[in-house]
């Protein structure tokens, strides 16, 4: 089957070759019938990304699906470019991460090696396990902050570490989401852009009410110089589209909450991430906040614990003093004889 590889990962280098080789050129593609369709699904593609945070798959059952799932790719990153939205390209590069990173589940072990080379990770195959170098381990495994993620934590063999198909998939994942990052926007010529502005101006328009929707542009003064050192870490990891580890979402929602922060800022302050899920993160802010069951809410874990969790981050030297043993009580050190930093008002 032609192109069945590279369909469904349309970012390998041979895939336009495929496409050419089968009549479809990039030149062809902003216009005329015989791309249509995959114009239509570039557009899914991004429309996709903002909504779901993942690409979807379709069913590919003919050679001519497979070259249009591989020419609506370039269509879609040419969108993303003419918007031009920091949020926006985050989020589509997550999303076709994610889509890779679900495909990979299905494939064999030369298949998964040869798409970790083209992305410029480091890898071999030892009795039929999976493994990576481990510079490209820590470069792109960092973000990840479970504990069980550290390289102390996983078994290294002369420089390389063994990972199971599904994290070795989840690292790889990392990595095409940064490739897609560095390469967005492209520098379209505005010929092309005016061409398919219709469709642009759809994405921005959905972008826009989804942005309205959210209210990401949370205008409470939460300064970051008054949050200890963890929560501002854990906060920008969050708005940065980093995985949080569940204690980290826990201690970072408990302690918004704790401070005065209403649901749907909290809510607002998570919709900033590119793979914001509205319906998870409204469950998980209500549980944590006593919403769902009409109790005051979980109080964050003090700063023991948050070192035994492993989600201490860079104390500084209020940290280190005998008096701070609590998120809280730092953030009431740092706002004495200040305003609240949000527009609701508590004692604590």
């Amino acid at each position: 089957m032609i192109g069945l590889l590279e369909s469904r990962y349309p970012f390998l280098r041979n895939a336009q070759v495929v496409a050419s080789e089968n009549g479809a050129e990039i030149g062809d593609l902003m216009s005329g019938e015989t791309f249509a369709q995959a114009r239509t699904r570039g557009v899914e593609r991004v429309i996709s990304a903002l909504e779901r945070s993942e690409v979807e798959h379709p069913s590919l059952r003919s050679d001519i699906d497979r070259i249009e799932e591989i020419m609506s790719y370039p269509y879609a990153r040419i969108l993303v470019s003419c918007v031009n939205d920091k949020f926006l390209t985050k989020r589509y590069a997550l999303a076709e991460a994610v889509h890779m990173n679900r495909l990979l589940g299905q494939e064999p072990y030369a298949v998964v090696h040869n798409i970790a080379s083209e992305l410029g990770v480091k890898t071999k195959v030892v009795d039929e396990k999976l493994q990576m170098h481990f510079s490209d381990y820590l470069k792109y495994s960092a973000r990840i902050k479970s504990i069980e993620w550290k390289l102390v934590n996983n078994e290294l063999k002369n420089g390389y570490v063994e990972l199971t198909n599904d994290k070795f998939a989840r690292v790889l994942q990392n990595a095409l989401q940064d490739r897609i990052e560095s390469e967005l926007p492209l520098n379209v010529p505005e010929a092309i852009e005016q061409a398919i502005r219709p469709h642009v101006t759809y994405i921005e328009n959905q972008l826009a009410a989804s942005k309205s929707r959210f209210n990401m542009s949370f205008t409470g003064e939460l300064k970051p110089e008054i949050l200890p050192p963890c929560i501002r870490t854990l906060l920008s990891m969050a708005q940065n589209g980093i995985n949080l580890p569940h204690s980290g979402r826990f201690a970072l929602v408990s302690f918004l909450h704790k401070i005065g922060l209403s649901i749907e800022q909290i809510l607002a302050l998570f919709a900033q991430s590119p793979d914001f899920d509205e319906s998870k993160s409204i469950y998980q802010i209500k549980h944590i906040t006593g919403d769902l069951n009409g109790t005051e809410g979980y109080t964050p874990p003090e700063c023991g614990t948050m070192k035994t969790m492993g989600i201490c981050y860079e104390p500084d030297e209020l940290c280190g003093q005998d008096r701070v043993n609590h998120p809280l009580n730092y953030f009431r050190i740092k706002t004495r004889g200040m305003n609240r930093p949000t527009d609701g008002q508590t004692n604590h």
